[in-house]
């Protein structure tokens, strides 16, 4: 059987003391002396310098390490030399290894530390910051319109029919189900309203007016914002992360050009045309309710839809919803252009860049019903 682990403390006359380690120096196998030998240095005059002396060791592991860095910071506190160099080569690699290694703050605990004001002040800041950064994206992307007006921008036309595939006929299906359920329910809550004054004919007109003005285009551009918004933020991200973006400003190729202004361009003008679909769901939405539920005829419902909608409504749905793609565009590009260099910083990118766009969409949408209130359409 293998004998434990045991220390013996030998002094000289230069205050060094050398530890003699013998015997099995593994976990569960280690002798008392492990333990007692803090003590027994604490009886010894201050030494001035610890060393060891591994000669008579016949194995070791993790309990040797322990031992060893638990020594180490007893001679730190007294302001002892601890020389490692006596230990196995390996136990000295692995020591020094763990000194290297810096501790790990509790970050919640540096957080609760942190003065609410501070806090404030530098959210603030960098709310600042952000806009900046925002505000620097979108003049950039307005240069590099204006240079695609003059012929002097450069992107390949085949990625901008590829980007307008991918957001517009593609989008078809979940821009239907989510048009026709808006108008069903819009009906739905409108006729409860108004079969208490015997007027459900009027539901033609609340889901035309509605859907046309301004439903059409806030949902339709909210679904491009999860669908399209973040799979440009990704693809952006990730090529961020290849540094394949960095390559192309290596070449002489303007990012915002080759990468921003197809996609851009693309959702701004599949938009439109996705936002006259959605009205065409959205009205046969509200012709469900109206003819099943209502005893509404079917003629009698485009005829009180036709009458009810102006042509400013729909001139006003579509110019949301080119704002709409625009916003959706610029904020999935810019959150991929801004992203990191890490997997995590992708999808993070994606989702700051769902966040950005949904709160472009609400804000210009009350932007846009202000001044048309103010306008008087």
């Amino acid at each position: 059987m293998t004998k434990p682990g045991e220390i013996i403390l030998q002094e000289s006359d230069d205050s060094t003391v050398t530890l003699v380690l013998t015997g099995s120096w593994k976990l569960g196998g280690i002798g008392s002396s492990a333990e007692d030998v803090y003590q027994r240095l604490q009886s010894l005059p201050t030494p001035s310098k610890i060393k060891f002396d591994s000669s008579q060791l016949s194995e070791w592991d993790s309990g040797l390490l322990i031992f060893a860095r638990r020594l180490r910071t007893v001679c730190q506190t007294k302001n002892d030399v601890f020389d490692s160099s006596g230990l196995p080569q390996g136990a000295q690699q692995l020591l020094a290894l763990a000194a290297a290694v810096p501790e790990k703050k509790d970050a919640r605990k540096i957080e609760s530390k942190t003065p609410f004001l501070v806090v404030v002040g530098n959210d603030t800041v960098e709310l600042f910051h952000s806009i900046g950064k925002m505000l620097e994206f979108i003049g950039e992307a307005t240069l590099a319109l204006l240079r695609l007006f003059h012929g002097q921008a450069r992107f390949r036309r085949s990625d901008m029919l590829m980007t307008m595939e991918s957001c517009g006929g593609q989008a078809l299906p979940i821009v239907s189900l989510i048009s026709f359920l808006v108008g069903l329910i819009l009906a739905f809550v409108g006729a409860i309203q108004l079969q208490l004054f015997g007027a459900e004919i009027y539901v033609a007109d609340l889901v035309g007016i509605a859907m046309v003005r301004l439903m059409a285009a806030i949902m339709t551009g909210i679904v491009m914002a999860g669908r399209t918004g973040g799979a440009f933020a990704a693809q952006l991200g990730t090529m961020q992360v290849n540094q394949e973006i960095d390559a192309l400003r290596t070449m002489g190729i303007s990012p915002m050009e080759f990468l921003v202004l197809p996609r851009m361009l693309a959702l701004a003008l599949m938009m439109p045309l996705l936002c006259l679909y959605a009205n065409i769901m959205g009205v046969l939405g509200g012709m469900v309710v109206g003819v099943s539920l209502l005893d509404i005829g079917l003629i009698q419902y485009y005829n009180q839809t036709v009458a009810a909608v102006r042509l400013w409504d729909l001139g006003i749905g579509i110019f949301s919803g080119i704002v709409f793609g625009v916003i959706v565009s610029l904020s999935g590009c810019m959150r991929g252009m801004e992203c990191g260099r890490s997997a995590s910083a992708v999808g993070e990118a994606a989702t700051s860049a769902v966040v950005t766009a949904v709160v472009g969409i609400i804000l210009s949408t009350a932007v846009i019903t202000i001044i048309c209130n103010m306008l008087g359409i």
